[in-house]
Parts: C-alpha cells; structure tokens; sequence
C-alpha cells in the first residue's frame, strides 16, 4: 500500500517514498494524539530524498531528504566535501524535527500497555558538522559539533515553557533551550559464521558558550551479542545511561515499548537521570521466510526518577522498573520485514505490536 519511484534530473537523483501502510497499523493500535481531526493528508507517510552528487564540480555531495509520520516530521540537509580517505570525512548538516514527546510526558493507560499524549511536543533545530573517522577492520567512530535549539510545543504548535500540571518543560525555564553539543561515538563490531557482538559508546557533553545554555554530560551505551542455536538464534541486548549536570525533562532516558521493554507503551515503565534494558529473544525459523520469535524483557531507572526536574515519572504513576515476556512471528519478503508482537507486562496487560522496517529500494 505505498508506492517508491527514483528520477534522475541531470546529475541528481529524487527517491520518493509513499506509504499508506502506516495508516492501517496506526487505526489498530495508535490513541490519537491531539483532538483535531486533521486533513487527509495528515493521514499519509512518507519520504522524499534528493542526491546530487557533484553539486560544484568538485564531487561535493548534497542530500537533502524530508520524513513524514503521521504525528512527526524530519527535514534534513547534509553537504559533504570530498577528502582524501585516510581524513575524518566532513559533512555540515542542518536539521528540523517536530515529534510528540511521548517517552517522558506521556500518561500511561490500561495498566501501562500503551501511552497517551501528554500535551507535549518538541521542535528541535541542528545545525553544525560530523566528522567520520576512517575505519579499522572493527572499529569505527563519528564525532560532531552541532547547536541545538529545542522548543517545547502544545498539541496546537504553541509554545510553552510548563506542562500541562504546571511543571517546567524546559531547563532554562523559558519556552526554549538552546545548547552546544560536542557528540563522540564509538563503534565495535566482530562476527563470524555462527555469532556476532556489536557494541556503541556515544558520549555528549554540552558546552557552554553562553551562561544560560545548558552544561551536561551524557553517555549511552549497547552492547549486543547473537549466537547460533542449532536451527534457532539467540540474542541478547543490555542498553544503559546516565546524565549528569544540567537537563530539561525531555533528556531523561524513557523505558519501556517496542525497542526496550515489550508489553509497556513508550515510556510507561519510567524515566530518569539512569536507565538500564537487557533484552533477550530467541527466533527459531518456520521457513525462509517466516520466523518464530520468543523474548523477554526489563528495565529499570534505578531509582533516578526523582531527579528528573519536575518528577514527571513520579507525577504520572510510573513503576519505574517493568518485566514484559511474549512470542511473535517475523517475514521476509522483498517489501520489507514484517514483524507482529504480542506480549504481556507485570500487570498482566496484552499489547500487540505492528512494524515494517529495512523497506527494499
């Protein structure tokens, strides 16, 4: 239900990308988020990505590729200068994302299977430069500078600067934050025939050029590790951070739905200065097609809720530390991978859950 079409104008090349899948799986299980009944077009996910790759003459490169969901968007423009291999490769990028805030000011419902609009959506606006590192035979590393403006919205795209309970939605207190962030990460990857182990460091540190622009440092790592069962195969995940220093809600870690805790919606098991996921999950495939998949999963912020300002996990009911255990089907075919969930948290609540990812080109 969705069509993809690339045109060549000259030396550019235009990838667009319509869906329509996305509207079937979000009346099955998405609550609407804002009152309004929306346009048609409101309806509709896609993409739409622009390659030029000799923009000067010189095999400078420029993407410019716009994503839209059904409550999000993201635009964003990237120019790359060649440089010889052995150099870091430079990229000046400049981003605008609109997203609902779900993870940290969405209300839990029916005993915290899924999770409501909180009345908080995020504006962010990026501008700055990546550096990729050459890359070993295992390592690789990406490095960036970027400035980083970030305006809380109502669910009618004003802004504000306190919820909806009256707490601060913001560090500085004002209807924005803005900060400098210096961004390192740092990949490992080994594999073979029969398993694999991949780890992520990424580390933040917040700059502060001005007095009022935020002074944090943040890390974030995962380390996954897959290994062959017989037919079937194992993997396991362990995801952990923390922050420290200056932090606006919206930068706490959220626990909890599809890619950290099943059977919680985004974020209902909590959210705080900490966080530690581990997730295991066993696939045993049926044909080369289709799969079986059983898994189990938790989380916990370690009891750092409270030191979120304004306590939004405490405030909504959040348990803070959630298990959720279930089994699901995953198919390959050309379109895509489809995957279909179904698992059950500690308060004995069922969530299903859809997704469609590494679409074909």
């Amino acid at each position: 239900m969705g069509a993809q079409k690339s045109i060549h104008a000259g030396k550019a090349k235009i990838d667009v990308n319509v869906d329509f899948t996305h509207k079937l799986c979000a009346s099955l299980m998405l609550p609407p988020l804002s009152n309004g009944s929306g346009s048609p077009l409101s309806l509709i996910i896609g993409s739409l990505c622009i390659k030029h790759p000799n923009l000067f003459g010189g095999s400078e490169k420029l993407d410019v590729s716009l994503d839209k969901g059904l409550y999000d968007s993201n635009v964003l423009l990237a120019y790359r200068r060649p440089r010889p291999q052995w150099l870091a490769q430079q990229s000046f990028v400049l981003q605008h994302s609109i997203s609902p805030e779900i993870g940290v000011h969405g209300i839990p419902m029916d005993n915290f299977s899924r999770s409501a609009s909180g009345g908080v959506n995020l504006s962010r606006l990026s501008v700055g430069m990546d550096l990729n590192e050459p890359a070993s035979s295992k390592w690789s590393s990406t490095t960036s500078l970027k400035f980083e403006h970030v305006r809380p919205m109502d669910d009618n795209g004003r802004s504000m600067s306190r919820d909806l309970d009256g707490f601060p939605v913001t560090c500085s207190g004002s209807p924005h934050d803005s900060m400098v962030v210096l961004k390192q990460e740092s990949r490992y990857a080994k594999a073979n025939d029969r398993s694999f182990f991949q780890f992520s460091l990424q580390i933040e540190q917040g700059i502060p050029v001005l007095s009022k622009w935020l002074i944090f440092n943040k890390f974030k790592f995962i380390a996954s590790k897959g290994v062959k069962l017989g037919p079937a195969f194992l993997l396991t995940r362990m995801t952990g951070g923390s922050i420290v220093g200056d932090m606006a809600p919206y930068q706490a870690f959220a626990i909890g739905g599809l890619g950290s805790v099943r059977g919680y919606g985004e974020g209902a098991v909590g959210s705080g200065r900490t966080c530690l996921v581990a997730n295991s999950e066993l696939t045993l495939p049926f044909t080369k097609m289709l799969e079986g998949a059983v898994f189990l999963d938790c989380g916990t912020d370690l009891g750092s809720a409270h030191h979120v300002p304004g306590n939004p996990a405490l405030r909504l009911g959040k348990p803070g530390s959630g298990v959720g255990l279930g089994y699901g089907l995953r198919l390959k075919s050309q379109f895509g991978h489809f995957v279909v969930d179904y698992a059950i948290n500690a308060f004995q609540q069922k969530t299903v859950y859809f997704g469609i990812s590494n679409l074909a080109s």
